[in-house]
């Protein structure tokens, strides 16, 4: 069985992560998977799981970013009874109960630097040192990490270890945003709308031609699992119906609006504009849109992301640096 089916697409850029992927499935690598939130990093990291040698153990997922700075050693390595206030009891951590099998650490990007640490000895020796013990123990844990983040620039802020960075990225992976497949899009779409007739037990609908062309032209901020909760909407809202442009959310109806009334592009206001305060407006919106997200704000304004860095220092924006 090929589980790489479970991602959805031929897009070649994603043929050539499979391709990759599929081949590193086949060792016992340390894998990192890079990509923006809502690309399905999770969702290739159980793909190269069950293609592994470790698919008959246990495969846990731990989100870094979920827990209290305080516990994360706790719950990866354990703890022995009277370590802290509340240690009860003796506690196995993450890593003692995926012996054997795989972890994955989602937003690896969140993890304290002194967990890094910790983490980077465990890669190197394969040792763990509960919280209050003072003899290591030893498990065979294969890792897989993932970042939405962009770690070079965490490197150079002094936010994550560089060392670390190169020991779990051996073999790239990284997953490309949904703006940069729209091939897959309609390949997707049939997916989640066969998923969800389904799930829901109803007729699944339709999108009209026209309503692909928009979809195809939104910028995408959420990837996949944006499109997912919208096919999703549309199923329940529309089921056994065709989905025409004006069912779509209030996003897509602006895009189509902009396409009707100004073909051309941007119109001109009869009293003129000020060039440099509508490009630094536009920067702004685009960094709140995204949330400071640097790599989608470029996209939406149809940059490169050096030009865009450039322009947000000509501006001044270098808090968002």
């Amino acid at each position: 069985m090929d589980h790489f089916n479970l991602i959805i697409g031929q897009s070649p850029s994603l043929d050539a992560l499979i391709r990759s992927a599929k081949i590193a499935a086949a060792t016992d690598v340390t894998l990192l998977i890079k990509g923006e939130t809502g690309t399905g990093k999770e969702v290739l990291a159980t793909a190269i799981q069950k293609s592994s040698g470790r698919a008959e153990k246990k495969f846990i997922t731990l989100n870094c970013a979920a827990l209290p700075e305080s516990l994360i050693e706790s719950e990866l390595f354990g703890h022995k009874k009277g370590s802290f206030t509340g240690a009860t009891h003796n506690s196995q951590g993450i890593l003692q109960a995926a012996d054997g099998g795989t972890l994955f650490l989602d937003e690896v990007n969140s993890l304290p630097l002194a967990m890094q640490g910790k983490l980077l000895r465990f890669l190197d020796s394969g040792e763990c040192l509960a919280v209050g013990d003072t003899a290591p123990y030893k498990v065979d844990v294969r890792i897989i990490a993932a970042t939405n983040a962009d770690l070079n620039t965490q490197i150079q802020a002094g936010e994550f270890r560089r060392d670390l960075y190169f020991r779990l990225n051996v073999v790239p992976l990284e997953l490309p945003p949904l703006a940069q497949r729209t091939d897959d899009i309609e390949h997707l779409i049939r997916h989640f709308l066969a998923l969800f007739s389904i799930t829901h037990a109803i007729a699944a609908p339709k999108f009209s031609k026209q309503s692909v062309k928009l979809l195809k032209a939104y910028p995408w901020p959420g990837n996949i699992r944006e499109l997912r909760n919208l096919c999703e909407r549309m199923s329940i809202l529309l089921a056994g119906r065709t989905i025409e442009p004006e069912n779509l959310p209030s996003e897509f109806k602006t895009r189509q609006a902009i396409g009707v009334t100004a073909p051309a592009g941007f119109l001109l206001p009869e009293t003129g504009l000020q060039l440099d305060q509508l490009e630094a407006d536009l920067i702004r919106q685009a960094l709140q849109r995204t949330c400071g997200n640097r790599s989608k704000s470029a996209r939406l304004l149809g940059l490169t992301r050096d030009t865009f860095l450039y322009r947000m220092q000509k501006y001044g924006f270098t808090a968002q640096l």
